[in-house]
């Protein structure tokens, strides 16, 4: 079979050789005569699994002992609301830098909440850029500072992370394990799955500790994460063939190398393509700011709205699939995840410029 020139936003690639390994256990995991979705979250089999994927989370990333993970459901918009029901006591704010539309969304469920303020914007620019962060030493009332690490539909990407006493939060959805960071930075990480790690339906969180202090009687049991934590994200079923699939991508990145490893193959990809943007005499014409450029998102557009439209045509007829832009803004967008293979975005930047030189 001829695998697809897959540069979908989310869900997105995966690994073929993971996919590979989940279709031989498809029928019998592991000698049980049951798939993966039919053992028991209660059994050995699944247990191992369970365990597994949070013991690779936590070396690949280099998560602290006194972090908790957790692996829940509802995607990255329900942690929209369940940190600020977690983290917003009354008489403090909610800070969000307003990097997106993911951005603005998060801040929008907060404010259902409680007291909510921008802590920073480029919304004035079409979000192009990253926006600086200044006065954060006087944030005497936060709850916490909540950022989005990379923006899937405009196309950047935080390159440094703020250095703040301010209790940190990062929806990290779309670029989680794509390179190195320093969790100890952050209070509390949350990315849904679809975008690095894996399928849809599996979300992980990775918090501090000591914001466990105990039950909350005021929270729904559900969206409380000392439930969760106390039940090792096993209170309820939880996602297990999503969480097995996370397993698998998981071993992957670590057989590849590592984050290290991933990362510079990441950044060669993105080169490619941004290569065929920024060498085409402004017949494509990349949305983000150079000191902005996501390397997980590349998005663009071209010269004239016929010439996109003839763009993606010629693309879709050539194999290629996923590179219309967000229905909200148009336009293209390459969607170079860490399971899109070299060769692809190879692929992608000779045909931008063919197409470039034929138009």
């Amino acid at each position: 079979m001829k695998r697809a020139l897959n540069f979908n936003a989310g869900p997105a690639a995966l690994p073929l050789s993971v996919l590979e390994e989940a279709q031989r256990n498809w029928l019998n995991f592991n000698g049980t005569g049951m798939g993966v979705m039919e053992l028991s979250h209660r059994s050995r089999e699944y247990e191992e699994v369970h365990e597994g994927a949070k013991t690779l989370l936590r070396r690949l990333l280099g998560v602290p002992d006194d972090y908790e993970v957790l692996f829940l459901q509802g995607g990255a918009s329900l942690q929209f609301t369940m940190l600020p029901m977690n983290l917003l006591a009354e008489g403090k704010t909610g800070y969000y830098a307003l990097t997106g539309s993911w951005a603005e969304k998060a801040m929008k469920e907060a404010a259902k909440i409680g007291k909510t303020a921008s802590a920073a914007s480029s919304k004035e620019d079409t979000y192009r850029y990253i926006p600086e962060l200044s006065g954060l030493a006087d944030l005497k009332d936060a709850a916490y500072l909540h950022l989005t690490s990379n923006n899937t539909i405009y196309g950047t990407q935080w390159q440094d992370f703020p250095e703040t006493n301010v209790p940190l939060a990062a929806d990290m959805s779309s670029d989680i394990m794509s390179r190195e960071i320093d969790v100890s930075k952050f209070d509390i990480i949350y990315a849904g799955a679809q975008k690095n790690l894996g399928p849809s339906g599996v979300t992980v969180v990775i918090l501090k500790k000591s914001l466990l202090s105990g039950p909350r009687g005021d929270l729904p049991v559900m969206l409380d994460y000392f439930t969760h934590s106390k039940s090792q994200s096993l209170y309820n079923t939880p996602p297990t063939l999503a969480i097995y699939m996370l397993m698998l991508v998981l071993e992957w990145v670590e057989k590849e190398g590592g984050l290290a490893a991933i990362a510079e193959r990441n950044k060669q990809k993105a080169e490619l393509i941004y290569s065929s943007i920024d060498d085409s005499e402004g017949f494509y014409q990349g949305h983000s700011r150079k000191d902005s450029r996501s390397q997980m998102n590349i998005t663009f557009n071209l010269h004239t709205e016929e010439a996109a439209g003839q763009f993606l045509h010629a693309a879709k007829e050539a194999g290629f699939v996923g590179l219309n832009g967000h229905r909200s803004i148009g336009g293209c967008r390459a969607s170079i995840y860490n399971a899109v293979p070299l060769e692809h975005a190879e692929k992608l930047a000779e045909f931008m410029r063919k197409f470039k030189n034929n138009n």
